[in-house]
């Protein structure tokens, strides 16, 4: 939002962190329970902040998943599960745009 250029962490650096950290999680479980066999897990996310309608600031997300060592459409499916499990994605369905980008390198 235009602060200060420093060294210190902002609420948006915190929240991605959180919310890929956990997202990671949420995609162990379900490879767990559906017993897929899997390269490396890897999850980052890419959060804004911008204006909405009334004056108000709104957050963005785009989490990108890589699952590697199984097909694209697998890792799709797998993303898309961990989407529904992941406590984050529960928070924030529906409050902000969340965008699931999906790879399998």
């Amino acid at each position: 939002m235009g602060g200060a250029s420093d060294d210190y962490t902002n609420p948006e650096q915190l929240f991605a962190a959180g919310y890929a950290a956990c997202f990671d999680s949420a995609l162990n479980h379900t490879i767990r329970l559906e017993k897929v066999k899997t390269g490396r897990t890897s999850v980052t996310a890419k959060v804004s902040i911008g204006p909405l309608e009334g004056g108000v600031f709104g957050l963005a997300v785009e989490l990108v998943v890589n699952i590697s060592e199984i097909s694209i459409e697998e890792a799709k499916r797998l993303t898309e599960r961990a989407h529904q499990v992941c406590p984050y994605s529960n928070a924030t369905r529906n409050n902000i745009q969340v965008s699931l980008v999906t790879t399998n390198s």
